[in-house]
């Protein structure tokens, strides 16, 4: 039998089956009773897998959710096409084809031959689970003006080699590669 999980135990980023669809948990928030004989409720907020929508629940503490059939399966990024994008399972060896639905904006930090791991429910795929660091090159930046920083901004815009534009420190030049955290698209050291 599959094991239960209460809604009380739920954590950030923990998979859990709700009305048999996959979801991921980004937040977790317990409201304990003053009252005698309140309830613990339990906000989370979440997002299904299948479709992406993020919204907020709230659960008795005791409610209980199945852990999905959700498989993490290492692959390499192939390309894309008017199809979608190719992906490579490194262990069956078979292609894998995802809808740019299925993807969001994961693109923005994917080159040929980039290793991640292919998000699979009930073994159909479903998504991409991101590195958590990815290092590009800097395709185009302004050069840094002396005097800049006394205005009081340290960053300028830089477009990635995946057409990405971030803001990255004045020091940062054309051609250099830097490395970026893929949950929050922000510049994080030089690679």
């Amino acid at each position: 039998m599959a094991t239960l999980l209460e809604a009380i135990n739920v954590k950030r980023k923990m998979l859990f089956e709700f009305e048999n669809e996959p979801y991921v948990c980004l937040d977790s928030d317990i409201s304990t009773p003053t009252a005698r004989g309140g309830q613990t409720l339990v906000r989370l907020k979440m997002r299904n897998l299948l479709t992406n929508a993020v919204f907020d629940k709230t659960f008795k503490a005791q409610d209980r959710f199945k852990e999905p059939d959700v498989v993490f399966v290492p692959a390499s990024y192939l390309y894309s096409d008017g199809e979608g994008s190719h992906f490579l399972d490194q262990e069956s060896f078979e292609t894998h084809t995802l809808t740019p639905d299925m993807l969001g904006d994961a693109l923005d930090w994917l080159l040929e031959g980039t290793m991640l791991q292919i998000r699979k429910y009930n073994g159909n795929p479903i998504g991409l689970q991101l590195p958590i660091f990815v290092e590009l090159d800097v395709k185009y930046t302004e050069p840094a003006v002396r005097g800049d920083s006394s205005s009081g901004s340290v960053t300028k815009d830089a477009e990635l080699e995946t057409g990405r534009v971030i803001k990255v420190p004045l020091f940062i030049k054309e051609g250099e590669k830097i490395k970026v955290t893929t949950e929050t698209g922000e510049f994080s050291s030089r690679a």
